[in-house]
């Protein structure tokens, strides 16, 4: 069901901070900013030899991620993302297995302009999953 690891997402509450921070540490490539209204979130993805870390600053106080923040107002490890070759059949098998898709299960497209699918974190050991089309 499940391919690659594509990125690791960190929510931040200064996107631009955090941004400087990578660069700073580590002198990783990041993409510039992106903003996807349809996810509520500013995103910029660092590069990795083997895949990618997203940071995610919500855009206000409706997206999903001000609440993530309000627990862990520091930041920290919001989601992973696999890539998957056939998104439908992977969700249809997820529900099947009695998995919920979060947001209603047709895919949105994600910041890769990909369709992409959450899984909700009671269904796989705690942990959000998206899964996006390969």
């Amino acid at each position: 069901m499940i391919g690659s690891i594509n990125h690791i997402a960190i929510a931040v509450p200064d996107i631009r901070a955090a941004m400087a921070q990578w660069q700073a540490r580590t002198g990783a490539e990041i993409s510039d900013i992106q903003t996807l209204p349809e996810h509520g979130v500013h995103v910029v993805f660092i590069q990795a030899e083997n895949g990618k870390v997203e940071l995610l600053e919500p855009i206000d106080d409706s997206s999903p991620i001000t609440k993530f923040l309000e627990k862990n107002p520091d930041g920290g490890m919001h989601h992973i993302c696999f890539d998957v070759a056939d998104l439908i059949a992977s969700r249809d098998r997820l529900i099947a297995e009695g998995g919920r898709v979060l947001g209603g299960t047709e895919p949105r497209i994600g910041a890769h302009g990909k369709p992409v699918i959450f899984i909700h974190p009671k269904d796989l050991t705690g942990t959000l999953i998206e899964l996006q089309q390969a």
